[in-house]
């Protein structure tokens, strides 16, 4: 409880009754605890909101004890120091507003729904932008276990115009496009897919996702009228499409509708009355990612059932129908016998498609060219054997004697 306080701040008993004892039907025990830690020293009524409900703080003993107890890596919020009138008498606090409550229960939740434990959140974690902006989320959580490495979440109360909304989703997606200090820049814009994420910044700060895309960012609505969230939804999802949709998954042509969702921030929303009115609470299909029309569960929402992995499907699909295609026009153009009309074996085919002089035997199949080269040989043969046993058909003209000085004699 003192580590979920110096989280948080401030909380009320039916908030960290929510949040770390989630299976008690009512805060009975949670506010007992609080009690006892009172009694101690260590935390304290800070005000009564107009709900009822006792806001409960850390005391600055309270606040080292909790800065031991949690984790060097989860940044303790600052100690709320007690105020006095003139005379010396205590004065309610004021500031703790609604948004600052519907924070924490968004957290409270979440965390009684299973996803975390207090030391899974940290609020108002400062994203700096190099055009002089800082984009702080309400809350971050990391809930690996529940299928949650990573999230961002903002909490509205539909007071704030949809337009701000659309501006806080733009520069989440400017600093998840940030490159990291020292990264190849060559290498970053030659880099395609997951493999992107290797040199942003955010791959440094946050863990990574186990899915396609960036950080997930989460808008958790409460307050006006269902009717007003709902619009207030639509309007976010018409305005931001650029930023969560992905893109088309280039080449192959027809046939792949698959989604690239690596350089897109998967959006989801839920609304803090759907949550409470549900049996299964923030684990049931209380969440909607932007860009579909069902509910589902939060890991079922973030999940990418047409991205990588029906890619994956589709690429073989379409690389199955292109061998078929060309192995189809290859059919088409295999050479057929002149004499038997045979087609073409493969290995034939290859013979007569070699540097050669075209000849007769070329328009053949391999048993009509052999048969022809055998009838050619034989032919060849009998006519050899023919020509060697032909007679002489003429005589050798006779020879006149000559006297021993080369001259004839004469008559």
């Amino acid at each position: 409880m003192l580590r979920a306080l110096g989280i948080f701040q401030r909380a009320t008993a039916d908030q960290l009754w929510r949040m770390l004892r989630p299976a008690d039907r009512h805060d009975r025990i949670t506010r007992d605890t609080l009690n006892a830690l009172r009694d101690s020293g260590l935390v304290r009524v800070e005000t009564r909101l107009e709900s009822g409900h006792q806001l409960w703080v850390l005391t600055e003993k309270g606040h080292k004890e909790a800065k031991l107890l949690l984790p060097k890596n989860v940044r303790i919020s600052a100690l709320r120091k007690p105020t006095f009138d003139d005379e010396g008498r205590p004065v309610e606090a004021d500031g703790y507003d609604e948004h600052a409550a519907a924070v924490t229960s968004t957290a409270a939740v979440l965390t009684g729904a299973g996803f975390g434990t207090p030391l899974s959140w940290q609020t108002e974690i400062a994203h700096k932008l190099p055009y002089g902006y800082t984009q702080y989320a309400d809350l971050t959580l990391r809930a690996p276990d529940a299928g949650v490495p990573a999230m961002l979440l903002e909490v509205d109360r539909v007071t704030e115009p949809v337009d701000e909304l659309v501006d806080k989703l733009r520069r989440y997606t400017d600093w998840f496009e940030l490159l990291a200090p020292k990264a190849d820049v060559s290498k970053a814009k030659a880099a395609r897919g997951a493999a992107v994420h290797a040199f942003r910044l955010w791959s440094r700060i946050y863990p990574a996702t186990g899915r396609e895309g960036y950080v997930p960012v989460a808008f958790v609505f409460t307050g006006k009228t269902a009717a007003q969230r709902e619009s207030r939804i639509l309007r976010l999802e018409q305005a931001t499409r650029r930023y969560f949709a992905g893109e088309p998954y280039p080449g192959l042509g027809a046939g792949i509708t698959a989604v690239d969702y690596h350089q897109a921030v998967p959006v989801v929303v839920t609304e803090l009355e759907r949550i409470t009115a549900d049996p299964a609470g923030a684990a049931g299909a209380v969440w909607r990612r932007l860009g579909r029309d069902e509910w589902q569960t939060l890991t079922e929402a973030l999940d990418n059932p047409d991205g990588d992995r029906l890619y994956a499907v589709q690429w073989k699909e379409a690389k199955r129908r292109q061998a078929e295609h060309e192995a189809a026009h290859r059919e088409a153009q295999r050479p057929v016998c002149t004499r038997c009309g045979s087609k073409f074996t493969d290995d034939r085919w290859q013979e007569t498609t070699r540097p050669s002089w075209p000849g007769e035997r070329d328009r053949l199949c391999g048993p009509c060219a052999t048969e022809a080269a055998d009838h050619a040989e034989a032919e060849r043969i009998a006519r050899h054997q023919a020509e060697e046993a032909e007679p002489a058909t003429a005589e050798a003209p006779a020879v006149k004697p000559r006297s021993r000085f080369g001259i004839g004699r004469r008559r």
